[in-house]
């Protein structure tokens, strides 16, 4: 069993390349400027691109508001621009690479400020769009696009309408994927849309949420019984790869992992911290499920399993190892976060 004894450990274990990454940024000529990399993933997945492809410029852009942030990341040699992305000035003063990784956004608060939630949205997306033009983009995206499926299939596929079924997140992260659809379309960039559900760091996640209720004898929510988890390290090297995978025009593909059980996932932790989990609620026939077979044809199973991970987050959880303090509201059914 990996163990992971500090943050530190965690972030390289979490960073290192693959060789298929590594051929992958080869392929894709030129610099990579990711914008939004202050969010949960954007530091690990800046320090993987770096490492997989060192002699290329790998440029963070966000406005820095996290404590020593930028110093963290330039001493993985990631340069980093300060910029207020809802500033059209200050976007069109950015480099201008031939790689772009679009990670900015806006979630929580959403349904408390729903005009700055579709400015993140959606206005910043087709600044974006129109900006870097030129370049491939590679955007995430998530799987509240899709409406809710039924539990019992294969999850929601790329083909599927993206009706999200409510709420200002959701709703605008659809906008966000029409703004790239757009700028793809008119300028002939080309890109994909990463449509991704739930990455698990140790510090937070789906699995992390659980696994802290369980630890503290908190009844677990099962209105949206089911999931798709996958290791961080994994979702990010998929969203890098992409750029060697862009089409013309833009397309969705979704990034995570197998489907899992809220039950499942609350009882194996019970298991490990020997205590009975308790629950609230009764799982629902429809979750936001989303499938993987085409992601999994491109790029083969993450490689990460889930016994793993849901081993690596009890030891953490167990030792009161930092959390980034974020929860999921994995369990909302109501679109407003």
């Amino acid at each position: 069993m990996v163990n992971f004894p500090d943050v530190a450990a965690l972030e390289e274990f979490m960073t290192r390349p693959t060789p298929q990454l590594e051929a992958d940024l080869a392929r894709a000529d030129g610099d990579i400027l990711i914008l939004g990399v202050g969010g949960k993933m954007g530091p690990t997945l800046a320090r993987m691109a770096k490492r997989a492809a060192p002699a290329k410029r790998v440029i963070g852009v966000a406005r820095f508001s996290e404590v020593n942030l930028r110093e963290k990341l330039e001493s993985w040699g990631v340069e980093c621009v300060a910029c207020d992305l809802l500033d059209r000035a200050a976007l069109e003063r950015l480099p201008r690479p031939k790689n772009v990784v679009f990670m900015a956004g806006h979630k929580f608060g959403a349904a408390a400020d729903p005009s700055f939630t579709w400015a993140m949205n959606v206005a910043v997306p087709f600044m974006a769009a129109e900006t870097f033009r030129q370049a491939r983009i590679v955007a995430f995206s998530t799987a509240c696009v899709y409406p809710f499926v039924e539990v019992g299939g294969a999850g929601a596929p790329e083909d599927l309408a993206t009706v999200p079924p409510s709420g200002d997140y959701a709703n605008s992260c659809a906008g966000r994927e029409q703004m790239f659809i757009y700028g793809s379309r008119r300028y002939g960039t080309p890109g994909r849309l990463a449509r991704l559900s739930y990455a698990i760091d140790m510090r937070y996640g789906v699995l992390h949420d659980v696994a802290q209720c369980v630890l503290a004898g908190k009844p677990v929510e099962l209105g949206m019984g089911y999931v798709n988890v996958i290791w961080q390290g994994d979702a990010n090297e998929q969203a890098l790869r992409l750029l060697a995978h862009c089409t013309q025009p833009t397309s969705g593909l979704n990034v995570s992992g197998p489907k899992t059980s809220v039950r499942f996932l609350a009882e194996e932790f019970g298991k490990r911290f020997n205590r009975e989990p308790s629950f609230k609620g009764t799982p629902s026939p429809t979750a936001w499920l989303i499938d993987t077979t085409a992601a999994a044809s491109l790029f083969g199973p993450p490689r990460v399993a889930l016994a793993a991970m849901i081993d690596w987050v009890a030891d953490w959880v167990r030792r009161g190892q930092p959390s980034l303090g974020k929860p999921t509201h994995f369990e909302a059914r109501d679109g407003k976060y």
